[in-house]
């Protein structure tokens, strides 16, 4: 805090200073001490009146309004009394006789109360010029006293009394206390409820240690309140706020209590504030603080937070303090000492600034004005003003400070630290209450007028254009309430609701707008083209002096101070509105969807006792009451853009929202980029559509991927019809009724029609049509009477598709549209006959159907049916006709008919005639099949029909019927076999077994039974000692022990068949036991009698056992093949070959060796068959190589050897194999039509024979003879071709698709040729079905194996 002046203590002499503060103003301090003189300053120390007294002054004191101040001494009963205005003094003589002690004045009147040493009392009325003497009011001294605020005057005196009187000095009240009283005030204490007197309590110091309460209302019950001793003695208290009061005391120590009943008594506060003592208390609620004083400091306090310090003075160069006091607008502290100097401390400044765009002038002392540009950064400039200046005025090259009704002008284009040039001073006629300038002009506002002229011109010149007084002579009334002056414009409004541009320029009206009521404020824009007005209702407003619009600020607060607009460019149209505690942050937008607007965005708290001067970029800068500026950025501005991957997304996304309220756009996309949610971007879209930002909003949609979007707006972004382009806008965000608006005030307003026709707004779109475009009320109508149809109103349906029949050819399909509404209409609403004829006429089928619909659900059943049938909807007309009972419309619709419903609906009726036949066709046609078998069985006697029905559909419940039907004609074995065709298994097996029809229902049966069903057959067979059967179904049932019992027990006969279930059942079960028992019984340990390898074989295969059976396999071949069965042994070796290579398990070479000569005996055959005599001797030849293993046809073989031989010209292999027919074992038993060719053969040989074709191993490529199977390179088995029985190559490869045997492919096509079997596998294949072979490993060395 600065110091504003200090008096020494020569000012007064020796000992202590008292001293008063003006009351009200604060503009005077009168001083006295112990020199008979009182000193009156001004608030800057000068010296404005010295007054010499008689005597020592004994007291002093400043009347209600600050306008008179009495002063009384020791030595005469005169009263000085001295007028502030006029700075006049004069005298009142008292009338008391005896010493002045006491003066004091009202708090809300005139009236001032002077006691005396002897308790003698007169109050004087400075208005009426009263005097009321009152005697003996006390008996001694009067000390101390105070005025209530309802006039009432409390005394205290040396005879420890107490009185309180009225203000014609009669006493109320009286009582007695038990010491001196000492600092009477009047308060009301804290209650439940507010006295109604205000005023109710009387607070006293006695005897300096306690606190004395005396209630006006219940003076029986005082309450007097003692404090802790270590406090010391009461120097002060003051009461504030709600009943509480603060208390200094002399130790140092600083208290608040409540005087609430229940907290009475309880300290609420305590602190020392100072280490000795404390010699004085002071409290101002203008500024809500509190200060005390003792040693040599002050401190200061917040009363909202008394444990906060608000601020220390330190008066290092003084030894003791005295009394501490503020003015009444808190702007000053005095501080006295008890050696009797003053010092006078600055804690408030008069908020006075001014602002032009971003520059600033205030007030930083009492006499000392700054001008700064905090955006710019140049120098301040610092004025020292002659007066305090009750107003500042700032130009863009001028500063103005005044007050009262004088003005200094000063110049701003001075050098950096010099002070401005004084230009003039100018008075007006009246106190002066705002100046405003611009570059040249001044326009200063006083009692109700505003004064507009030249800021350096000459006052004398005679030129219009210098000055000129507003309002006009004509408008006398008129009081102007504000004003303000931009480069161009002087606007002021008046507080009749006018608001009034004057062109500076041209130096006449240009624009006046007339408001409802009277404007109070008006603040400009930086550009001087939008204003915002608060009128009297203290409502706000921003006003468009382009076209007039006003547009109201929502949520405006009533007690609203001031209005800032934003200096930094980027954000046009942002202001700032602020009332004592907040400021709000508003966004005006002049082009929108819904026009100009005005939002609210956020609101900020306003630090206590700070003023806002200036916004700029979010950043307000305010003026303190020390006289010093601070910054606040705004709650809505708090996103900079920085530290944004640190924010959590909570506070990214308010971030986000105030963005795209204030519409910084570019930083709502920094913002919906970190966020990346469809919900942002969507919220950014919209917000830029809302205000026609057409670009960017296709940027957004365009982000998230609505191409719908951004095609829509790049169809309307060209749009130079602000109104078509904002209906538009409403119309994609949804706003419809204010899309309508705005098309309809557009150039294209038959875009409303188009949206509502688009939105189904029938009634709408009607409205709009009939203004708009009348050739579309048909085509409308039909739309909406589609609707109305759908939703159920049909007198309106009918009434819409009347209207929308436009009888012209060019229409037609839309005119039959609205005759087949018409026809459904008029059937719903009960005109049948016309409906009916109008669909009849109509071509259409699909009316005709729906009419029929209709019609139906009425019950109309001949009309729908009429009309299914012309539509040609037989299943649905011969339903109708059936409902209707109408049978020969059902008969002569049939054949058309599919539906098995219809048909099965017919067959009942016919059937319910009597008329079978027909009904049996209908159920046929119905796929009734059971009812066409009872037909058949019950009515028509023709089983055969019923039979074959239930067998081609496998009819349960037909069965059954069939089944009886049978029974009754005792044949079991047909109603058994039905039976268990309907799954009636065990009446069958009960059938069966009451008629000895077993063997009938067990083959019926078969594998389509419970394992319940097969014991029972089993027990049946096992009583009729049919152990066969019996074996059978204990088999089937998985008693497998009892099946094997009953196999070994059959007869003779039954041998084959009994031995194949004994080992299938042996396989199955798995059971070591059963396995021996079968072999024992196989190899003749049972009964004595070996029985065939080929059971023993058969065993192996199926116990799995596949080593064991190839060997057996090899044994039964060499029998078969001895007994000339070569096939069969063939066969036998294949197939266990198949087994051991589908078990994965390595083939004994003498397996497939004798399955190699077996199969060149069969190609032989085949080759012959088809006269290929050359591969038939070749495959002869291997044969008669091995010709042991044939001993039943050795002879047979070596003669077609010979024979073949000599067919293909083998000259040497034909002697050779006649050769060895000749010998003695063989010769007799060649056949006689060959002997004599054989012998002659031998007699006559011929050994020239060419070599055997060679081709190449496919594992070395080593030439050698076809018909080698082992390479002599390699030592490798090499596969055989199955058709030719040559080795195979490495090309020219394919393979048995049955057998998987391979084959040269050429050979196997050609013999596919004559041939239709695999002579490998004798299964059927077809030419198609071989496929090349790429790798023939797979088939090498097929004959390795274990032995």
């Amino acid at each position: 805090m600065k110091r504003v002046f200090t008096l020494n203590e020569k000012t007064h002499g020796p000992g202590g200073i008292f001293y008063q503060w003006q009351r009200s103003l604060g503009n005077y301090l009168a001083t006295t001490g112990f020199d008979h003189n009182v000193r009156i300053f001004d608030r800057h120390g000068e010296l404005r009146e010295e007054i010499n007294l008689p005597g020592l002054c004994t007291g002093f004191g400043w009347d209600v309004d600050g306008d008179v101040l009495a002063i009384i001494n020791d030595k005469t009963g005169v009263v000085f009394l001295w007028n502030a205005n006029s700075a006049r003094l004069s005298q009142l003589d008292s009338g008391l006789r005896d010493s002045l002690t006491f003066l004091l004045w009202s708090k809300t009147g005139q009236q001032l109360s002077i006691g005396t040493a002897k308790g003698n009392l007169m109050i004087y009325n400075h208005q009426t010029s009263r005097k009321i003497p009152i005697l003996g009011k006390h008996t001694k001294k009067i000390t101390c006293g105070a005025w209530s605020s309802q006039n009432l005057l409390a005394l205290g005196s040396q005879d420890n009394t107490l009185t309180i009187s009225n203000a014609e000095g009669d006493t109320i009240r009286q009582t007695n206390l038990r010491a001196e009283p000492s600092d009477i005030q009047f308060s009301e204490m804290k209650g439940d409820e507010r006295s109604q007197m205000g005023d109710n309590t009387v607070s006293i110091v006695i005897g300096r240690k306690t606190l004395y309460l005396y209630n006006i209302n219940d003076p029986e019950n005082p309450i007097e309140l003692a404090f802790q001793q270590r406090y010391g003695s009461i120097v002060a208290y003051k009461w504030y706020g709600d009943g509480y009061i603060m208390i200094g005391f002399s130790q140092g120590f600083f208290v608040v209590i409540s005087t609430h009943m229940k907290e009475i008594g309880q300290e609420l506060f305590q602190a020392r504030n100072h280490k000795d003592n404390l010699t004085s208390i002071a409290i101002t609620l203008s500024l809500n603080k509190a200060a005390s004083c003792g040693d040599n400091i002050v401190k200061i306090h917040e009363l909202s937070d008394l444990k906060e310090t608000y601020a220390i003075l330190n008066l290092d160069d003084e030894r003791q303090l005295g009394q501490i006091n503020w003015t009444d607008d808190g702007q000053l502290l005095a501080v006295s000492t008890k050696a009797g100097s003053l010092h006078v401390y600055l804690t408030k400044l008069p908020m006075v600034f001014d602002t032009y765009n971003t520059r600033l002038a205030y007030l930083t002392s009492l006499l000392e004005v700054t001008v700064q540009d905090n955006v710019s950064g140049d120098a301040p400039i610092v004025l020292a003003a002659d007066v305090e200046p009750a107003f500042i005025g700032l130009g863009p090259y001028h500063l103005a400070v005044g007050m009262n009704n004088r003005a200094w002008f000063y110049a701003l284009d001075c050098e950096v630290g010099a002070p401005p040039e004084k230009l003039k001073d100018r008075e007006y006629l009246g106190t002066v209450q705002s100046l405003k300038m611009n570059a040249d002009y001044a326009a200063v506002r006083f009692e109700g007028k505003v004064q507009l002229h030249m800021i350096e011109g000459d006052q004398g010149a005679s030129d219009d254009r210098e000055t000129r007084l507003f309002p006009d002579k004509d408008q006398a009334d008129t009081k102007i309430t504000c004003h303000c002056l931009t480069p161009e414009f002087l606007i002021f409004g008046t507080d009749s609701g006018g608001l009034h541009y004057f062109f500076i320029e041209d130096w006449q009206y240009v624009n006046e707008y007339r408001h409802m009521v009277g404007i109070r404020k008006i603040f400009v824009d930086p550009t001087g083209t939008r204003i915002i007005f608060i009128d009297d209702k203290s409502d706000g407003f921003v006003y468009n002096p382009v076209n007039d619009q006003v547009v109201e600020i929502p949520d405006f607060s009533p007690t609203t101070k001031g209005i800032l607009w934003e200096n930094w460019l980027s954000d046009k149209g942002i202001f700032v509105a602020f009332d004592e505690e907040k400021l709000y942050t508003n966004v005006y937008c002049r082009e929108t969807v819904n026009e100009s607007v005005c939002e609210l965005v956020g609101v900020t708290k306003l630090p206590y006792g700070q003023v806002p001067m200036l916004l700029y970029n979010g950043e307000v800068t305010l003026q303190t009451q020390s006289g010093k500026t601070s910054n606040l950025v705004l709650d809505t501005h708090s996103f900079d853009g920085r530290n944004l991957q640190e924010m959590p997304p909570a506070d990214v996304k308010t971030a986000l929202d105030q963005c795209i309220k204030l519409r910084r756009y570019k930083d709502a996309w920094a913002l919906s980029a970190h966020l990346d949610s469809r919900e942002s971007w969507l919220d950014l879209g919209r917000a830029a559509l809302y205000n026609l930002e057409i670009d960017f909003a296709m940027r957004v949609y365009r982000q998230i991927g609505d191409v719908g979007m951004v095609m829509s707006l790049q169809a309307i972004k060209d749009s130079e019809d602000r109104n078509l382009l904002a209906g538009y806008i409403a119309m994609f965000t949804e706003d419809f009724n204010r899309a309508q608006d705005l098309f309809l005030a557009s150039s294209n307003p038959q875009a409303a029609l188009e949206m509502r026709r688009d939105l189904l707004h029938w009634d709408s779109a009607l409205q709009l049509a009939k203004a708009l475009a009348p050739d579309q009320i048909p085509f409308i109508s039909k739309e909406y009477a589609q609707q109305l149809e759908f939703t159920g109103d049909y007198t309106n349906s009918l009434m819409h598709y009347e209207k929308g029949i436009t009888k012209e050819e060019a229409y037609r399909e839309h005119d039959e549209n609205c005759a087949a509404g018409v026809a459904r209409m008029s059937i719903r609403l009960g005109d049948i006959r016309r409906g009916v004829g109008m669909a009849v006429q109509m071509p259409g089928r699909a009316l005709k159907k729906d009419c029929a619909q209709i019609l139906e659900n009425m019950k109309q059943w001949s009309e729908a049916a009429m009309l299914y049938e012309k539509g040609g909807y037989y299943d649905k007309a011969a339903a109708v006709y059936i409902r209707s009972k109408n049978w020969a419309k059902v008969g002569e619709l049939l054949p058309q008919v599919t539906s098995p419903k219809i048909h099965a609906q017919y067959a009942k009726a016919k059937e319910a005639d009597g008329r079978y036949k027909e009904a049996a066709q209908a159920y046929e046609n119905a796929k009734d099949w059971d009812s066409v078998i009872r037909i058949n069985l019950d009515h028509l006697q023709n089983p055969e029909d019923a039979v074959r029905i239930v067998r081609e559909t496998q009819s349960v419940e037909g069965a059954k019927m069939v089944a009886k039907f049978f029974l009754k004609l005792n044949d079991y074995a047909s109603a058994i076999q039905f039976l268990v065709m309907s799954k009636c298994n065990d009446e069958a097996f009960q059938l069966a077994q009451q008629h000895d029809q077993m063997e009938v229902y067990a083959e019926i049966i078969g594998s389509d039974a419970t394992a319940e069903d097969y014991q029972s057959i089993a027990l049946y067979f096992e009583n009729e000692k049919n152990h066969f059967l019996a074996g059978k179904f204990f088999f089937l049932c998985a008693q497998y022990g009892r099946a094997l019992k009953h196999f070994l027990r059959c007869s003779n006969s039954d041998d084959s068949k009994a031995i194949g279930m004994a080992i299938e059942t042996v396989g199955q079960a798995n059971d070591d036991a059963l396995t021996h028992q079968l072999f024992d019984y196989l190899l003749g340990e049972t009964d004595g009698v070996p029985k065939a390898s080929k059971y023993l074989f058969r065993l192996y295969m199926a116990l799995k056992q596949f080593r064991e059976a190839a060997r057996t396999a090899i044994i039964i071949a060499r029998e078969e093949q001895n007994a000339g069965n070569y096939r069969d042994a063939h066969d036998v070796l294949f197939s266990m070959y198949q087994e051991l290579k589908q078990q994965k398990i390595k083939i004994p070479s003498e397996m497939a060796h004798n399955l190699m000569i077996l199969h060149s005996y069969i190609l032989a055959k085949v080759h012959v068959k088809r006269g290929d005599h050359l591969k038939g001797a070749r495959m002869l030849i291997r044969v008669a190589n091995n010709i042991s293993k044939f001993p039943s046809h050795i002879v047979q073989i070596l003669t077609s050897t010979v024979i073949e031989c000599h067919k293909a010209g083998l000259k040497n292999s034909c002697f050779s194999y006649a050769a060895m027919l000749m010998r003695p074992e063989y010769r007799n038993q060649i056949d006689v039509k060959y002997k004599k060719k054989i012998e002659q053969i031998v007699r006559k040989p011929d050994k020239t024979e060419e070599d055997e074709p060679t081709t190449p191993c496919p594992q070395c490529g080593y030439a050698q003879a076809e018909t080698e199977l082992v390479c002599p390179n390699c030592k490798n088995n090499i596969p055989y071709c199955i058709i030719t029985g040559r080795h195979m190559t490495k090309d020219n490869v394919t393979a048995c698709p049955r057998c998987d045997f391979p084959a040269l492919k050429d050979e196997f096509l050609s013999v596919l040729e004559t041939e239709e079997n695999c002579p490998m596998c004798s299964e059927m294949v077809k030419s198609e079905e071989l496929k090349d072979v790429m790798d023939l490993n797979k088939y090498m060395n097929p004959d390795e194996g274990e032995d």
